[in-house]
C-alpha cells in the first residue's frame, strides 16, 4: 500500500512563492511516476506537474510552465513543487498522485485516472 502525504499550502500574496512537498510510503517508491494536481472550487482536478521515476523528464500545464517546478528525492522518498509568481488564480487544493503502473511518456501523465494513489491535499490560496 502506497500512502502520500502532503504539506506546505498556505496563503501568499500574488507574486509569491510557496514550496509543497509530498512525502510518499513505499520500497519502490523510486519507479513510481509522479504529479501534482489541483482543484479549485466548483472546478475539475486538473493536472498541473508530473514527473517519470527517473526524474530526468518533467511535464507541466501550460498554465504554470515557466512558474512552477516539480522534482523528486527518491532517496527521501519525496516530491516537491516550487511554485513561483503565485496568481490568484493558482488558488487551489493541491493534491499529490503516485502511480505504479507504467506510464506512456508523455500522453498518460496528465491524465488524473492513470494514478492509483492520493495524498489528502493541500490548500493553496492566492490573495491579491
Amino acid at each position: 500500500q502506497v500512502q502520500l502525504v502532503e504539506s506546505g499550502g498556505g496563503l501568499v500574496q500574488a507574486g509569491g512563492s510557496l514550496r509543497l512537498s509530498c512525502a510518499a510510503s513505499g520500497r519502490t517508491f523510486s519507479r513510481y511516476a509522479m504529479a501534482w494536481f489541483r482543484q479549485a472550487p466548483g472546478k475539475q482536478r486538473e493536472f498541473v506537474a508530473g514527473i517519470r521515476s527517473s526524474g530526468g523528464s518533467t511535464l507541466y500545464a501550460e498554465s504554470v510552465k515557466g512558474r512552477f517546478t516539480i522534482s523528486r528525492d527518491s532517496a527521501k522518498n519525496m516530491v516537491y513543487l516550487q511554485m513561483n509568481s503565485l496568481k490568484p488564480e493558482d488558488t487551489a487544493v493541491y493534491y499529490c498522485a503516485g502511480s505504479t503502473i507504467p506510464l506512456s511518456w508523455s500522453a498518460d501523465y496528465s491524465l488524473r485516472g492513470a494514478y492509483e494513489y492520493w495524498g489528502q491535499g493541500t490548500q493553496v490560496t492566492v490573495s491579491s
